[in-house]
């Protein structure tokens, strides 16, 4: 209802429309009875109140006196009644289709907002795959169940309220036993919602988990494919689809019950009346007569609609209620990294970023521990140590990807959580290990939406030392790289990589395992644009192949979650510590 508030001037239109929409109904089964007096007393006398009224609005345009004609005038009232009736139906549903729509297009802006937003430690418990669940299938689960349900709820109720309103005025005798019939449909069809939205739970999570799998199986396929694993990947799916399939057709078939048993129900309760009505027609110890009670049994029916629409519409809105729990759990996932409500615009810097006593942990496994260290501007500074030492992870507190469990890192002597994150990072400019590029051409994936010129596209490409390959393309910069760059080598990626961080200008440059997919012509090609780089730029780098990283100005040696050691190349190999055994064994 927190997304609803801002329709609410639409859904009170829908409800009026709705109204109106009801009220024409019965207005038009009204002119049953006249109808059927005409037909079988050649008459109106005797007319209920209501029915009365109807015939004395048409009489004013086209006069009784003839049955033929009055026959005529009462069908051309009730087809005009009809037609006023759809029309108010069709508006009521062209403003609810703004409704629907809007919502789900704000919902969708929301989630994804969400998604890119979301602290990278998410993904550590959580998988890429019930992610896109969430944004996508729960979603659209939501439009067919919860959004048709309140579209359900803002119609059936009031023409449930009216058609009862106008029975228990022809006749509150046979209503009351009308009225005494419902509870029973509701219960029955309660109990079946409950049954269903917990199966329904059950069914979003599966299907979360099975799209997991399909989507690392495509990241991996080369692994699938060298290490023949295709029969183990596809015993998995299986496994899980049959998961998935089995309370699938759970959640289907008590789908499909509430409608039928609804339906039932109403079908029943219209026998019931038929009897007890027909009954109190034949004794003639009501005011009923043969052709009001018509009119009733006509008018009755109409219930059997909304409350099955209601009945269906509780069930279905159950099913939607797991969706929409996810959903919520999604956008309600903590931010770890939040701005301080008087957190100040930052452009740059101009002395150094320090860590001052940092400790970081995932949960309860504690990554880095009181990590003292200065980054001078235009300082070139490497992070070395053996596998899980916690290098990326400084690279990560860094660029504040997330912040230390202890101490604090500063911007010229100023806790960085008191700048605004956006701000921050623009500083920033980073070229993973793990290169992403997009299935789009190389200049996109070089700009990726940045404001630049083309000169400063291929200044950057010159940086990174690949504006020759680039031109040696029959496409050039046009050239369309393939999912995840796919059509390049993976040196070839970095390059176009580091293109795109240098076309940021940002003021520090930060390279994780920036050579580690390279051979040895693109390493030497990449050294020579990073000392090209450090000239103008604050460089920050992780590095295996400690040949990319001897002209540093400074090198810190992890081990443990800590810094063992650091000094330049030169110093730390004449002291042969760990720095000399890491370079010796390499």
């Amino acid at each position: 209802m927190r997304f609803m508030r801002r329709y609410a001037g639409r859904l009170a239109g829908v409800f009026l429309l709705n109204a109106v929409y009801v009220l024409l109904t019965i207005f038009t089964f009204l002119m049953i009875e006249p109808f059927v007096k005409l037909l079988f007393r050649g008459s109106l006398e005797g007319l209920s109140t209501l029915s009365a009224f109807m015939v004395s609005l048409i009489s004013k345009v086209v006069p009784l006196d003839n049955a033929r004609l009055s026959v005529v005038a009462i069908i051309l009232g009730a087809a005009m009644l009809f037609l006023l009736r759809n029309l108010s139906y069709y508006a009521s549903q062209w403003v609810m289709a703004h409704v629907r729509s809007d919502f789900l297009y704000t919902l969708r802006n929301r989630l994804y907002d969400k998604m890119i937003s979301l602290p990278l430690g998410y993904f550590t418990k959580e998988s890429r795959g019930d992610a896109v669940t969430r944004a996508v299938n729960d979603t659209q689960e939501v439009e067919y169940t919860v959004l048709a349900s309140i579209q359900k709820f803002l119609t059936d109720p009031i023409a449930l309220l009216c058609y009862l309103a106008f029975l228990f005025y022809i006749d509150y005798q046979l209503s009351l036993w009308a009225v005494l019939l419902m509870p029973v449909a509701f219960l029955l069809i309660g109990f079946l919602s409950h049954l269903l939205k917990r199966s329904s739970k059950t069914y979003r999570q599966r299907l979360g988990v099975l799209l997991a799998h399909v989507e690392e199986t495509l990241a991996g396929l080369r692994v699938i494919y060298g290490f023949n694993a295709q029969g183990k990947a596809y015993e998995k799916f299986a496994g899980l689809n049959r998961q998935f399939h089995e309370n699938q057709k759970k959640v289907y078939r008590q789908s499909y019950l509430a409608s039928p048993l609804s339906e039932f129900l109403g079908v029943a309760s219209v026998m019931v009346v038929l009897v007890i009505g027909g009954t109190l027609v034949l004794s003639q110890r009501s005011g009923l007569t043969a052709e009001l009670f018509i009119t009733y049994i006509a008018l009755f029916t109409q219930i059997i609609t909304p409350v099955s629409n209601i009945s269906s519409a509780f069930a279905d809105y159950k099913r939607g209620e797991a969706a929409l729990d996810r959903i919520y759990d999604f956008l309600e996932v903590e931010d770890t990294v939040e701005d301080a409500s008087d957190a100040q615009s930052v452009r740059g810097f101009r002395d150094a970023i320090e860590f001052r006593d940092v400790s970081f942990a995932y949960s309860d496994a504690e990554v880095l521990q009181h990590i003292d260290l200065t980054i001078p501007k235009g300082a070139t500074v490497a992070f070395v140590g053996a596998s899980g030492a916690g290098k990326t992870t400084m690279a990560d507190l860094l660029m504040r990807f997330y912040e230390p469990t202890s101490g604090e890192i500063t911007l010229d002597g100023v806790n960085v959580r008191r700048y605004k994150t956006a701000d921050y990072r623009s500083l920033f400019a980073l070229v993973s290990q793990d290169v992403m590029l997009f299935h789009d051409t190389i200049y996109h994936n070089i700009t990726l939406g940045f404001p630049a010129s083309r000169t400063e596209v291929e200044e950057a490409a010159k940086a990174a030392n690949i504006y020759d390959f680039i031109m040696s393309l029959p496409d050039g910069f046009d050239h369309v790289v393939g999912d995840r760059g796919v059509a390049l080598s993976g040196g070839q990626r970095q390059r176009v990589s580091i293109a795109r961080a240098v076309l940021r200008k940002a003021q520090v440059l930060v390279l994780d395992e920036a050579t580690s997919a390279m051979d040895t012509e693109s390493e030497t090609l990449v050294r020579q644009s990073v000392e090209a780089l450090s000239k103008q730029h604050t460089v920050v780098m992780i590095a295996h192949r400690l040949s990319t990283i001897q002209h540093a100005d400074c090198i810190c040696v992890l081990d443990g979650g800590r810094i063992v050691e650091q000094g330049t190349h030169e110093a730390l190999m004449a002291t042969k510590g760990t720095y000399y055994q890491l370079v010796v064994s390499s």
